[in-house]
């Protein structure tokens, strides 16, 4: 993109509506501005989990996430562009295959919680989810690229695998653990 933001304050947008990267004017209500506000607000999410104590691996695995979700962002905002490539899509294959590797297999359900830094990735992956459903449905009414839709599925994949991990990460000298579900259907068929 060549135009920069230079006034922050337009009004253009007072009338409910709101300029898209092509020039274009569509309402704030658009599902294409739901779309990339879940974008953004995801995005501002892993910021606030990078400002956590983080594995090195980890922390710069989220930096270029934040980086490819502004490019998805700005694919939205200019129709017909295509910036996440299937590449971006295949990394986040691989750190899934990679972080997931040194994981115990989930014997039971786990609870979005744990350390802080655990619960904030689980509330990323849920605003990941959002982004995705948000972006099926202006898929629905209107042509899109096929990879961000899969980025956001697979990143969403991610943060839950990334939420196991800093749950074990034993960054204040204390390694933890999942926490799980206490399934009532469960408790009642456990003898004793």
């Amino acid at each position: 993109m060549s135009n920069r933001l230079s006034t922050i304050t337009t009004r253009t947008g007072d009338d409910g509506s709101t300029g898209l990267g092509d020039g274009s004017r569509v309402p704030k209500s658009h599902l294409r501005i739901a779309a990339i506000g879940d974008v953004d607000e995801l995005n501002s999410g892993l910021g606030v989990l990078l400002a956590e104590p983080l594995p090195e691996d980890v922390r710069a695995l989220l930096v270029t996430i934040q980086h490819e979700l502004f490019n998805l962002g700005g694919e939205l905002a200019i129709p017909g562009s295509e910036l996440v490539k299937t590449e971006a899509v295949a990394r986040l294959d691989e750190a899934i295959g990679h972080h997931n590797a040194a994981l115990p297999r989930l014997a039971e359900f786990i609870l979005p919680a744990g350390t802080r830094s655990a619960a904030l990735a689980h509330q990323s992956r849920t605003v990941a989810r959002r982004a995705e459903r948000t972006l099926v449905a202006l898929g629905a009414a209107e042509t899109l690229n096929r990879p961000p839709q899969h980025y956001l599925n697979r990143l969403s994949d991610l943060l839950f695998v990334l939420a196991r991990v800093l749950n074990r990460a034993n960054l204040d000298g204390k390694a933890g653990d999942d926490v799980y579900w206490k399934s009532e259907r469960l408790a009642r068929s456990q003898p004793g």
